[in-house]
Parts: C-alpha cells; sequence; structure tokens
C-alpha cells in the first residue's frame, strides 16, 4: 500500500512539474509575442514620414476616423529620380505627380469614388509657402509640377483644379509602389493583347496573369503601348492595377498570412508620406477600418473628363461634366457606378484629342468617360 501511495506522489508531482514547465513556456511564448508585436508596431511606426498640410481643412485625425463624416484624400504617385527603376530617367533633382487620385470616402463609408486627374491638365497653380523646397510664387502650368514644391503644393493645385476641400494625402514614389506589390506577392492582371514598351521595360503576354512589382508599374506608366501615347490613354490601365491591389490586399491570401501581412504593411508605411493628421499608426489604423466597411463593388475609379486646351493642344482641361463631377465630390454625392449609368461626361470628348502624343500618326480618338472601373471588376472584363 505504501508503494502504491508512494508512485501516485511521484505521478502527481512529475504532472505538477510538467504543468508548471508548460505554464512557464506559456508565459515566455506570450512575452516574445508580446515584444515582437511591439517591435513591429514601433517599426511600422517609425517608417512613416509626415508632412504639414499648411490650410488643412475642417477634418480633424480623429474626425477622420467617424464613419458619418466624408473624407477627401489625395493620393500622389511620384516620378522622382531618386527611386531605384533607372529605365524611368535619370536624376534630375525634380518631383512631379506621375499619377494623381481623388479619394472620396463616403459618409458612413456607404462608397468610394477615386477620381484620377491627368497630370498634363493645365491650370493656373496657386501660390504655397516654403515647406523645405522653396517657396512658389504660382503661375500657369502643368498640376503635376506642383510637387516640385512640396505635397502641400499639389494639395493647393487640386484644391484650386475642383473646388473640393481636401483632408489628407498621401504620397508615393517608384520603388514604394513596385515594394507594395511585391509584398502582396505580386498581383493578378489581365491583358486583352500583348504590351511591349522598351521605355517602361515592359512586355508582357496577353491573358490573365500574375505580375510583379516592376512589371506592375511599368503596366501602370506605359504610354507607348497603348492607345495614342498619351498620358491619358494608359489610365485604364493604371485602374487595373489599382483594382488588383484592392483585390489582392483584401483576400485570404495576405490576410491570414501573417508573414504577408506584415511585409505588406511594412511595405506601405516605408513607401508613403502623409500629412501629420496620419502620422501614427493608430489615425492610419482608423482610415483603413473606414476603407474596410467598403464592399469592393461600392469602390470605383474613374478618369476626370477632359478636353484639349485652348493654349496647347498637348495639354488638357476640365471639362463641364468634370466640373460636375467635383461638384458632387464636394456635397458628398456618389458618382454613377462603373457596373452602371456611366460618371459624366461631354459629348464630344473624344474627338480631336492626343495630348502628348509622341508621334501624330499614331492619333488614336480616346474617350476619357470610358475610363471607369469597378474595384471588383472581374480580371478580364474587358476582352
Amino acid at each position: 500500500m505504501d508503494h502504491d501511495n508512494s508512485r501516485r506522489e511521484q505521478t502527481t508531482r512529475g504532472r505538477g512539474r510538467r504543468r508548471s514547465i508548460l505554464i512557464a513556456c506559456a508565459g515566455v511564448a506570450i512575452v516574445a509575442i508580446v515584444i515582437t508585436i511591439g517591435i513591429a508596431v514601433g517599426r511600422l511606426q517609425n517608417n512613416l514620414t509626415a508632412v504639414e498640410l499648411h490650410d488643412p481643412s475642417s477634418q480633424t485625425a480623429e474626425d477622420s476616423s467617424t464613419p458619418a463624416s466624408p473624407l477627401n484624400i489625395l493620393m500622389l504617385g511620384s516620378d522622382g529620380r531618386e527611386a531605384g527603376y533607372g529605365a524611368y530617367g535619370e536624376d534630375d533633382g525634380t518631383m512631379r505627380s506621375d499619377a494623381m487620385v481623388l479619394v472620396h470616402i463616403g459618409s458612413e463609408n456607404g462608397y468610394v469614388d477615386a477620381v484620377q486627374i491627368p497630370r498634363d491638365t493645365v491650370l493656373q497653380l496657386p501660390p504655397c509657402d516654403d515647406s523645405g523646397r522653396g517657396t512658389f510664387a504660382g503661375g500657369y502650368g502643368m498640376i503635376n509640377g506642383a510637387l516640385n514644391h512640396g505635397e502641400t503644393c499639389s494639395v493647393s493645385a487640386v484644391e484650386e483644379l475642383t473646388g473640393v476641400a481636401i483632408d489628407h494625402v498621401v504620397a508615393m514614389n517608384f520603388d514604394g509602389f513596385a515594394d507594395i506589390v511585391d509584398a502582396l506577392g505580386g498581383v493578378q492582371v489581365c491583358l486583352p493583347e500583348a504590351l511591349r514598351d522598351r521605355r517602361a521595360d515592359l512586355d508582357l503576354p496577353a491573358g490573365e496573369q500574375m505580375v510583379s512589382g516592376s512589371e506592375a508599374l511599368a503596366l501602370a506608366r506605359t504610354r507607348h503601348a497603348v492607345g495614342d501615347g498619351s498620358d491619358v490613354a494608359r489610365m485604364g490601365h493604371q485602374q487595373m492595377v489599382m483594382s488588383a491591389i484592392v483585390q489582392r490586399a483584401t483576400s485570404n491570401d495576405v490576410l491570414v498570412r501573417p508573414d504577408r501581412l506584415y511585409s505588406f504593411l511594412d511595405a506601405v508605411t516605408s513607401s508613403i508620406t502623409v500629412d501629420t493628421g496620419l502620422e501614427s499608426l493608430t489615425q492610419l489604423a482608423a482610415l483603413a477600418q473606414r476603407l474596410s466597411q467598403v464592399e469592393t463593388d461600392n469602390i470605383t475609379f474613374v478618369t476626370m473628363p477632359w478636353e484639349a486646351a485652348p493654349s496647347d493642344r498637348n495639354r488638357v482641361v476640365p471639362t463641364p461634366a468634370a466640373h460636375a463631377m467635383f461638384e458632387a465630390l464636394a456635397d458628398d454625392t456618389r458618382l454613377a457606378t462603373a457596373s452602371g449609368d456611366q460618371p459624366p461626361s461631354d459629348a464630344d470628348s473624344s474627338h480631336d484629342q492626343n495630348p502628348n502624343a509622341d508621334d501624330a500618326d499614331d492619333t488614336q480618338d480616346s474617350d476619357p468617360s470610358t475610363h471607369s472601373r469597378s474595384a471588383d471588376a472581374p480580371l478580364c472584363e474587358d476582352q
């Protein structure tokens, strides 16, 4: 009997030791996870670069996370040549916005309308204060040149063009765009025909395919492989790539993969410059939370209706339909969706327009009103 009691006591003590070891290991694991998360959050926070908007609208960082409030964000794609993609030009010390998208988040997070503004749009640029690149006295010129004087100058220029008060700005360069796509493991696109453009280092076959960051960047930037070689002609491909990024970033291939999700967040925070209203991870998370509540079929990319500028047929200006579109954004009125009626357009918008075409003999009619795409559009819908 004593022998049996002794064995039971040894067994109990053994189980107790194993339980203590397991508890200790679990505690160490929890501490390690917390430390790892802390390091990761700290790194992501340190990645961010912020600029001050000289005259921001009434939205505060806290207000921007309120679903009841509409929100306007200017997205800039910079063609600064300091980036590592030498195929796109040498560093000449200038900064221009190769892509400009005015993103409107509707009240109650019901929809997102993203309006692409052609970089060749001309207007009377407003003056802006010194933001580290010198003051700008203003003057007539292309809207993409405003970025050479800082992100706040681009905000002022777009507000001047559209009449829409901008709450936040997010800018990204070539490297950042490609890194984000690579962090997602590539994105799926569909091309109705093969595209080749030696100047953009682009060579892609027709059909559905996964493209890398450099390939997605080349696809978004190529002018010579599409239409009349103009800036506006390539906007359909830019919309395709933006839709592909939205679909990929919200897929289970990313969301349930901690390694891929962290790589994506690391690439995003390392690649963007934001205003001070978005300079913390908390503020960015609040914005991401708002966007996550919008169904992808309620996210639409459209192109600003345009016509050739009277002063220069190789430049463009907004049409009356564009001004109606901007008024709708300012009034928090949803634009027509890509899957339904077309956004406002001008009946003659497809005639005699060829901004920045390199070869007049290659001129093709371009109808910007057809550049409209829902974020959940099937890959090969245009084939």
